[in-house]
C-alpha cells in the first residue's frame, strides 16, 4: 500500500489549497482515508478522513467548516480541500490509510510522505 500526497505549497492568510492522495494498492472505496497534520514542534493531529463504504467524513474542530474531504474512487484518490487557510494551518499534512472501511480514533496503519503546507500572515 502506497499514499502518495501532493498539492502542499506556500500561500497567504485567506488563500486555498488542494490536496491530492493517491492510493495505489487499495482502493478509497474499500477503506477509510483521512489526513494527519504535523506543525513544527507539536506532535501530529487529526485534520479529516472519509469513510471507505459510505462516505461518511469527520473533521478536526479546527477545521470544520474551512476543509473539505472528498474522493474519486475511480481515480483512487482523495482530496483535501482547503479554504480560508490561516497561519496555524502551516504542517506538514499526511495522507493516511485505517486497515477497515469505517474511520476509527486509532491511529492509522499507513502513512505516506506528507506534503508541505505554508500560510503566510
Amino acid at each position: 500500500v502506497q499514499l502518495q500526497a501532493s498539492g502542499g505549497g506556500l500561500v497567504k492568510t485567506g488563500d486555498s489549497l488542494r490536496l491530492s492522495c493517491a492510493a495505489s494498492g487499495r482502493t478509497v472505496s474499500g477503506y477509510a482515508t483521512g489526513w494527519f497534520r504535523q506543525a513544527p514542534g507539536k506532535e501530529r493531529e487529526f485534520v479529516a478522513a472519509i469513510d471507505g463504504s459510505a462516505g461518511t467524513t469527520y473533521y478536526a474542530d479546527s477545521v470544520k467548516g474551512r476543509f473539505t474531504i472528498s474522493r474519486d474512487s475511480a481515480k483512487k484518490t482523495v482530496y483535501l480541500q482547503m479554504n480560508s487557510l490561516k497561519p496555524e494551518d502551516t504542517a506538514v499534512y499526511y495522507c493516511t490509510g485505517y486497515m477497515s472501511s469505517s474511520y476509527s480514533r486509532r491511529m492509522p496503519t499507513y502513512w505516506g510522505r506528507g506534503t508541505q503546507v505554508t500560510v503566510s500572515s
